[in-house]
């Protein structure tokens, strides 16, 4: 072996230790468990219900986010969305527990269901916040709005549309949302409270949330009652009012509609009546609010500076709550609400076929 030779096997060898020693370092790091890997000591999961309801992807998650980044700049957020699978979103639980998450951020698809996945994340040693939807097991707090209240503005819309014509005979179309959501029977609850008595709930049954299904509930009522008979219609949901309101369209029905989250196509509905009212829950508040808990979480500090007040949850606990204040939007405030907040700009509501409704309104 020459000189030259031997040179370049030295060399060879070297790197090729050198290389050697790195990867086991890296392993041996590995081994210690780094926070990347883990998740981080300031990882935060958060898991939103489903894709049909236009909230959680456009608003929810782009705001939760962008308020965590701004409290904690170092701080990462691990996303998935349930696509209305409960099933699937405990899988999603565990995979943010493997992960190694410090705070999960869970709207649950299924508040009941849910519960062995939260106490499992607990047992894990994560802190749980239940974002619009109380999901049972051991939360750290909730936020969302005051739900009852929410129905009693609805029930509200409902009666305010019909003026004189709201007598105990009118008959009402009631679409509820998912019993697997605990917000829905309370949605429910604020609406009885102020329709019972002064108007016949003659029809009621669960949309599900979806536009579907809530199209063929409503396509039931109008055959059971007729529809001469059909006074109003109660929606929980904006989502579930549009699939209705093409029910009512195809039978020529223009009756008092209600909905819920301010959709832009609930909004636009309501420019051109075909829908009644909507309630706004104003996104970036119910976001900031858990981004500031979820926060203090990570950090070890107390929540109820913002949590302040309490919730009981389905499974019994006492629950920090911030609870916030919704608002029923009508023709007459769509420009001091959804506009005045810049939720929707007039250009993004007030496109070629809603232009004259929006110029009669003052939005142009």
């Amino acid at each position: 072996m020459n000189a030259l030779t031997r040179r370049i096997v030295v060399t060879t060898a070297a790197v090729s230790m050198a290389l050697a020693m790195a990867a086991c370092g890296k392993a041996g790091d590995d081994s210690k468990g780094s926070d990347k890997d883990k998740g981080g000591a300031k990882s935060i999961g958060l898991l939103l219900p489903d894709t049909v309801t236009a909230r959680y992807e456009r608003f929810d998650k782009p705001l939760i986010e962008a308020k965590i980044k701004e409290l904690c700049s170092d701080c990462t957020v691990s996303y998935d969305n349930a696509g209305a699978d409960a099933s699937k979103q405990a899988q999603q639980v565990n995979t943010m527990i493997t992960k190694g998450v410090k705070v999960l951020i869970l709207d649950a698809q299924d508040a009941v269901g849910i519960r062995s996945s939260v106490q499992a994340a607990v047992d894990k040693g994560v802190k749980v916040v239940a974002y619009d939807r109380l999901a049972q097991g051991p939360v750290s707090a909730y936020v969302s709005y005051d739900n009852e209240k929410v129905g009693e503005l609805q029930g509200q819309a409902l009666l305010d549309a019909l003026g004189p014509k709201a007598t105990p005979q009118s008959k009402i179309v009631m679409i509820n949302g998912d019993d697997a959501d605990p917000n829905a029977a309370q949605f429910k609850a604020g609406a009885h409270k102020v329709l019972d008595g002064k108007v016949d709930i003659a029809y009621e049954q669960s949309g599900l949330w979806k536009d579907t299904v809530a199209n063929q509930k409503v396509t039931a009522a109008i055959t059971q009652l007729g529809k001469q008979n059909i006074a109003a219609v109660y929606s929980a949901n904006d989502t579930m009012a549009g699939g209705i309101a093409t029910a009512l369209n195809g039978q020529g029905i223009k009756v008092p509609l209600t909905g819920q989250d301010a959709d832009l196509a609930a909004i636009q509905r309501i420019l051109t009546d075909h829908q009644t009212a909507t309630v706004y829950k104003a996104y970036k508040p119910e976001a900031d609010a858990t981004a500031e808990i979820a926060v203090a979480l990570l950090e070890g500090k107390d929540v109820t500076s913002v949590a302040d007040t309490t919730a009981k949850s389905g499974s019994g606990q006492d629950v920090p709550a911030k609870l916030l204040t919704a608002v029923s939007v009508t023709k007459a405030n769509i420009k001091d609400t959804v506009v005045k907040d810049g939720m929707y700009t007039v250009a993004q509501i007030c496109t070629g076929q809603f232009a004259a409704a929006c110029k009669a309104v003052g939005l142009q």
